[in-house]
């Protein structure tokens, strides 16, 4: 299936894994994200364009409608859903990359048996592992978008005998692979081993909870890479292995740095099915007779505008209640009054990596003003008021004071260090990981109830009268 490649291609190519590399190294850090992200789109159109000029493309006609139809698609989604849907929009858009080698091993396959040819043992490698991979990563992440979308319930889904049947179809995806390296021409054997990791996705990720889903998506992430990468090894195509390569080395870091920041492996994140929503014993027991403090707009906005520092939480009710614009009126407002601003971003903040950091860049938050988790624990102690706004586990004490708790280690913001804390919360209601918060039953935090987006405009208006 190896085909010549012209010289001024291949070199394109070389510039256009150049860029890809650069542009990844530059999203690394939210100053230079965005022309990161404008250097990998450069790289995409010069490997599209140079693939394009390829003399082997068969039809532009094609190609040119695919094109034309995938891009109203794509500028409809960019421009319709909003900040708040982009967790499951990724979800989404890793599945459909999954799709697309999964097709393309499909298509590599049906040319060469349609035209009663024989597969090379590697080609036919290629061709099972393209689709193993694309097809787990497909149906898994229309899961993930399912559960994220509330299409289906959040919880960990469990039937008996499930690991079981999981052994048994990757056995059967093993059998059916050897079959058809014996006998690359068994259509019936090329379906199976299709449908088999169809169903191999569903189940991969059905057992986990919502409260794992950054982790979840970003290990998704890689596997479309992976599933990229070996597209490329079937059609031969070295920019597709380079960039596919560089996604699932990048995404499998990125699901790493999510585990170490809540003190988990990926086994137990694949396994364990935390993030259901119940109560254990030990999390929510010792609050049942405790009682909260309760804060008003006007206290709340005297106590913000009288502060030295203020430092704001952000977390998914921020994102709901799409209170990002409000939030940054809010601190400039503060900042205008001489307060000291700051913003502690928790790694797995929201329903994604990085979720909170899109929200506040979209907002136009200056980077300067947004900490990691690491740099301002050490500050929490001389802050006045930590503004928690929709956040929940990540700033819940018992994952470093309870060890009967399901969250006990997860490393957190220590908003609980503070001279006061305000929490912005409609109501009670555990957080993703069916945790109950023991920071909300603690002397110095005080709640007020209500929308976020509401709640920090009043805000707003109170600090103009002071």
């Amino acid at each position: 299936m190896s085909n010549y490649i012209p010289t001024g291609i291949q070199l394109t190519y070389l510039v256009a894994a150049s860029l890809f590399i650069v542009g990844l190294k530059q999203m690394g850090s939210p100053a230079t994200a965005r022309q990161g992200n404008l250097l990998g789109a450069i790289a995409m159109l010069l490997a599209v364009v140079a693939t394009l000029l390829d003399k082997q493309v068969l039809s532009y006609g094609l190609i040119l409608v695919a094109i034309v139809i995938g891009s109203v698609i794509g500028a409809l989604i960019a421009y319709k859903v909003a900040m708040t849907d982009m967790p499951q929009m990724v979800g989404l858009l890793n599945g459909l990359g999954g799709l697309a080698s999964s097709l393309v091993a499909v298509g590599a396959y049906w040319q060469v048996i349609s035209h009663g040819q024989t597969l090379a043992l590697a080609d036919n490698l290629s061709i099972i592992i393209s689709i193993l991979i694309g097809n787990i990563t497909f149906t898994g992440s229309m899961v993930a978008f399912a559960k994220l979308q509330g299409i289906i319930k959040g919880a960990p889904i469990r039937f008996a005998y499930q690991q079981t049947i999981n052994i048994l179809l990757l056995a059967a995806f093993v059998f059916g692979s050897i079959l058809l390296i014996i006998n690359p021409a068994d259509l019936a054997g090329f379906i199976g081993i299709n449908v088999v990791s169809l169903l191999v996705g569903v189940l991969f990720v059905i057992p986990i909870g919502g409260g794992d889903m950054p982790v979840v998506i970003s290990l998704l992430n890689s596997l479309s890479g992976v599933a990229a990468s070996a597209a490329g090894f079937v059609v031969m195509n070295n920019v597709l292995i380079i960039s596919g390569a560089l996604v699932g080395a990048s995404g499998l870091i990125l699901t790493q740095i999510m585990c170490k920041a809540m003190n988990r492996t990926l086994t137990n994140v694949l396994f364990s099915g935390f993030g259901s929503p119940v109560a254990t014993s030990g999390d929510a027991g010792d609050n049942a007779n405790k009682s909260v403090k309760t804060i008003d707009p006007e206290e709340c906005a005297m106590m913000l505008g009288y502060a030295r520092s203020v430092v704001i939480v952000p977390g998914y009710g921020m994102a709901v209640a799409q209170a990002q614009h409000a939030v940054r009126e809010l601190s400039d407002m503060l900042e205008r009054k001489g307060v000291e601003v700051k913003f502690a971003i928790h790694p797995v903040a929201g329903r994604m990596p990085g979720h909170m950091n899109v929200l506040l860049a979209e907002a136009n938050v200056p980077y300067s003003q947004l900490y990691d988790m690491d740099d301002i624990n050490t500050q929490f102690e001389n802050t006045d008021v930590v503004l928690i706004i929709g956040a929940n586990d990540v700033v819940n004490p018992a994952a470093r004071t309870n060890q009967a708790s399901p969250i006990y280690g997860m490393p957190i913001l220590e908003v609980d260090r503070a001279k006061n804390a305000i929490v912005i919360k409609r109501g009670m209601s555990a957080g993703f990981a069916g945790v109950e918060n023991d920071l909300f039953y603690q002397q110095k935090t005080m709640m007020l109830f209500g929308g976020a987006k509401d709640m920090v405009g009043k805000l707003a208006n109170e600090l103009k009268q002071i």
